[in-house]
């Protein structure tokens, strides 16, 4: 467990809740406006936030009719984001399902140079049957060859990011080496899905590779972690559930072969704060009256692959398929039928407690008493740190800034300034060797 915890601000378009663009100070059409997303860097950087994280999916993931939907693509806004701020660390989704393991593992090298070593890949397979059709496919792969490509997806780009060893660019002017060819390796990989020759056709980054986060609970899911992710968001809500998984992926990176400071473990949290509880409690019921139930609906019916339009709202969840007969979002299908079995929801309820953050937990009350929270659970071993997903943006961002981070700092849990310059100093892990330092294969350059 580290001495102090690690925060990062899971930024969604204009806020975590569903209902968020309808309040009276929201700007619906930030969701493509740089201006908003500069901004919320730069609240989450004078905060010390380790990092800031986009969500992204290569399709369109909402019913437009009931919520903006963010199209920027992730990597292109990090870029824009690496020269609009100095500190703060910068992860984006992107997914291993689609797409070529050279192009990425460019991209995010590129970024990761522009930034000065910022960058961190969260890791997916995707999982919905538009994203597959828009790749020219009929359907979706089945969750268990998603994970199987995504490790060989995952092997082949961290071969790339280590092709150039770290003293291989030379710029000698006198001699006319630009580089040193003897530390330049062809990867040569062939595998079941991809052929890739290599190099990568630039310098190794400043830090090595890339930051890898992963966000799968699944079984497979958590073993893919445990071989590969360096942070894991999650969404355990409560303090038993949270210790529980926090052991399980320790003792998993552990039987993989690393050490257990080597994964860091950040539960999602969406704060909704107030100056007193009963303030707070006015906030979240504000946001609950704006409430669509007919996108809930949608939503759910996406995690289970069953048509749940025509539920009814004031009854308990209909009968779906348990985890085991789902090719999708097998984990927060999960989530969804215990949270609504669990707690004895209606249907009505369930989309109120899913419109914060998808089942992520919710946090109502003052400074005092989040800060409170936090501590607990990362003082009982539950986490190294958390996810914040504000409700609305930017106001809910500054306002966790302005408030909860002064307190976390008085009790000794929060940086009061940033003590690296990268994200992995960030996270207080370590930068890895190139895995072809001391081969002796080489190409001419």
């Amino acid at each position: 467990m580290p001495s102090t915890l690690h925060l990062n601000a899971f930024l969604h378009d204009i806020g975590h809740h569903e209902a968020a663009w309808r309040l009276p100070e929201s700007k619906p059409f930030d969701t493509v406006n740089i201006d908003h997303y500069v901004r919320l860097a730069r609240i989450a950087e004078a905060g010390t936030f380790d990092s800031i994280f986009f969500a992204d999916a290569p399709s369109l993931q909402n019913d437009p009719r009931y919520r903006p939907i963010g199209i920027l693509e992730p990597t292109t806004l990090l870029a824009a984001l690496a020269v609009s701020t100095e500190r703060i660390g910068l992860i984006a989704t992107a997914t291993t399902s689609y797409g070529e393991p050279y192009d990425l593992a460019r991209r995010f090298a590129s970024v990761d140079h522009i930034s000065g070593g910022r960058v961190g890949w969260n890791v997916v397979t995707t999982a919905t049957r538009d994203a597959a059709l828009n790749f020219g496919l009929d359907d979706r792969a089945l969750h268990a060859d998603r994970y199987e490509r995504a490790e060989e997806f995952v092997e082949v780009t961290k071969k790339l990011w280590d092709s150039w060893e770290d003293d291989a660019a030379i710029g000698d002017k006198d001699t006319g080496i630009f580089a040193d060819a003897g530390k330049i390796h062809r990867i040569d990989h062939q595998g079941r899905y991809y052929r890739v020759a290599g190099p990568l056709n630039a310098p190794r980054s400043p830090q090595g590779h890339p930051l890898l986060v992963q966000a799968g609970q699944s079984e497979s899911g958590r073993q893919f972690a445990a071989r590969h992710a360096e942070a894991v968001f999650t969404t355990q809500r409560s303090l038993a559930d949270g210790q529980a998984f926090y052991a399980d992926m320790k003792r998993r990176a552990v039987e993989a072969g690393r050490r257990p400071e080597q994964i860091v473990i950040l539960p999602g949290i969406v704060p909704i704060l107030g100056s007193t509880e009963a303030e707070a409690r006015e906030r979240e019921q504000a946001f609950d009256a704006q409430i669509i139930p007919q996108y809930g609906l949608l939503q759910i019916s996406k995690y289970f692959d069953v048509d749940l339009t025509g539920a009814d709202l004031d009854a308990p969840l209909p009968e779906v398929p348990d985890e085991d007969q789902i090719e999708g979002f097998k984990s927060r299908a999960s989530l969804v039928a215990n949270l609504a079995h669990g707690e004895n929801l209606t249907v009505r309820q369930l989309l109120a407690e899913l419109g914060w953050g998808r089942g992520h937990r919710s946090l109502v009350g003052t400074p005092e008493q989040l800060a409170d929270d936090l501590e607990l659970w990362f003082r009982q071993g539950a986490a190294d740190g958390f996810n914040i997903m504000a409700p609305a943006l930017p106001g809910d961002l500054e306002t966790f800034v302005e408030h909860v981070i002064p307190e976390l700092r008085r009790r000794g849990l929060f940086r009061h300034e940033y003590e690296g310059a990268t994200l992995r100093e960030h996270y207080g892990l370590e930068r890895p060797q190139s895995q072809y330092a001391e081969h002796e294969l080489a190409i001419t350059v």
